[in-house]
This record gives structure tokens, sequence and C-alpha cells, in this order.
């Protein structure tokens, strides 16, 4: 029997750059999406709920935590990349009712054909749509969505309209009563953008976390922290548990220590929203 051709990289000018999709060689139908030479998402289609990246594994803790194992959830999805995620809810809580937001049409184009969605009879529930991040929010019905989950990254950094006090507020009127909010982000000492991004959601929500690496919030490199938000009580001792279980263990910031790390910082405007901070050089590049 002949074996199935080795996978080879696509390369294709999208949008907002240059998308290239990089087999695993380790994981037959496994796929690194760069945009750039900036890593943007990794799925595995034959397991996906394998989650590569350890910020993934971060959004993914709160998911699972959110609702009772396997229970659906309505979820907006700002920012698709490979989407990792929607995939990951479609196999861990079918009958989902997921919508996926992603601006660069190029980019939706190439993952749509290269690494196609679960076709599952409809139980994943995923629909893709082209558009900006910030105008899908406004757009969207009030009280729609259970979970919001924003993963928007123009190159390496999040848009500036995507960093104020309005959108914060935005967010939460898409998320029902006791909603969740979801973000990745990006940051360094002395977390200027940071702090800010917890002063616009702290406007707007009364229970706020933060999911990092020790060696991130003590200021000692840049990288990842998941911003988690709502109304409700957060379950942060088996989010913490969970966090650092993980391979590369993470903290959960919340409560006094959270409020000690917005101390000063004040919500930030629309007119005064600035993009998340240019990361250092080969901060999250690969090749």
């Amino acid at each position: 029997m002949d074996e199935a051709p080795e996978p080879i990289p696509v390369t294709r000018s999208v949008d907002h750059g240059t998308a290239k999709l990089l087999p695993d060689v380790d994981r037959p139908r496994a796929w690194l999406l760069t945009v750039d030479g900036a890593p943007q998402s990794y799925v595995d289609l034959d397991a996906p709920t394998h989650l590569e990246f350890e910020y993934v594994r971060r959004l993914a803790h709160v998911l699972d935590e959110l609702a009772a194992p396997g229970q659906p959830l309505d979820v907006l999805h700002l920012g698709g990349g490979a989407m990792t995620l929607p995939r990951y809810l479609a196999a861990t809580r079918p009958h989902s009712r997921q919508n996926v937001i992603e601006a660069d049409r190029g980019l939706l184009a190439l993952v749509t054909e290269a690494l196609p969605l679960p076709d599952d009879g409809g139980i994943g529930g995923i629909t893709v749509r082209a558009q900006d991040a910030r105008t899908a929010l406004e757009d969207a019905p009030e009280a729609s969505a259970d979970v919001i989950v924003a993963d928007v990254f123009g190159g390496s950094r999040v848009p500036a309209h995507l960093t104020s006090v309005e959108y914060a507020r935005a967010a939460d009127r898409v998320l029902r009563a006791d909603g969740c909010y979801i973000a990745n982000l990006a940051d360094s000492a002395p977390f200027e953008f940071l702090r800010s991004q917890l002063a616009n959601f702290a406007t707007a929500f009364e229970h706020l976390a933060l999911i990092a690496e020790p060696s991130v919030l003590r200021g000692r490199r840049f990288g990842n922290a998941v911003l988690v938000a709502s109304h409700a009580e957060l379950p942060i001792a088996p989010l913490a548990r969970r966090a650092a279980a993980d391979a590369f263990p993470a903290r959960v910031e919340h409560g006094t220590a959270l409020r000690r790390l917005i101390a000063g910082a004040l919500p930030v405007r629309d007119a005064d929203a600035v993009a998340s901070p240019v990361p250092p050089a080969g901060a999250f590049s690969v090749g």
C-alpha cells in the first residue's frame, strides 16, 4: 500500500502579511500557522483537544471551568486564526453555538481551504465571518453570548480599537448576566498596557483575574497574559490548580494582588487608545 504523501508547507499572501502553514513532523495532520513569522495558531486535525500553545491552554482552562463538562455554550470568538479553540469547543462541548470573527479574508480563505472545520452534521455549530472584531462586537445582539474569547493580533499587536473602555463596555453589553470575557494579551514590565486593560474591564465587570507565568508577572520577560472578566464569581481555585499543573506553570492573580497591579492605572478611552506594545525581537518568532 502506498504511503500518504508527506505534507508540505504552504505559503500565501493574505490581507495583512504572509501566512505560512508548517506541518508538524511529529504529528501527521498537525499544522503551525504563522503570519510574518509570528506564530498565530497550532491545530491538530486528528486531535482537536491537543493544545500546543501555553496561552491557548490557559484560555481553554477557563472555558472548561465555566460550565459543567459537556454543557453547550454560546461563544463569540474575536479573532479566528486557524480556529484552534472553536475546534476544541466543538469536541469538548458539542452543540455549542460558535461565531468566529476574522478580519483577514485572505487568511480565512487559506484556513478554511487547507484546514477544514469538522463536518459533524452541525454538532459543532461553528459559523465563520470575515469582519472587523470591534464592528462585529457592536453589531452583536445584547445578552447573546455566554463567552467572548478575544485573541486578535494585527501582526503581533492587539489593535488600538480593541483596547479602550468603550470596547470593554461593548463586550459587557453582548454578554449574558453571568457571561465571561476572556482575552489573550501580551506585555512586560512596567505593564502600562496590561494595567490599562485591567482598569478598562474593572469599570465594566465586578470580577477580574489574570493568568500568566510567574516570570512574566515578575517583569522578567515579555509574554502572554490571559485576562478574565465577569459579573459572576470566577472559579479561581480550579483555575489555579489547572494553571499550576501545566508544563509551564502559571499563576492566577485576583483580588488584592490584582488591585495592587491596577493601582493608579486609568481607563483608556477610544480617543487615547493605543495598540499593545511591540514585542522584543524574537519574542514570538519561529524558524
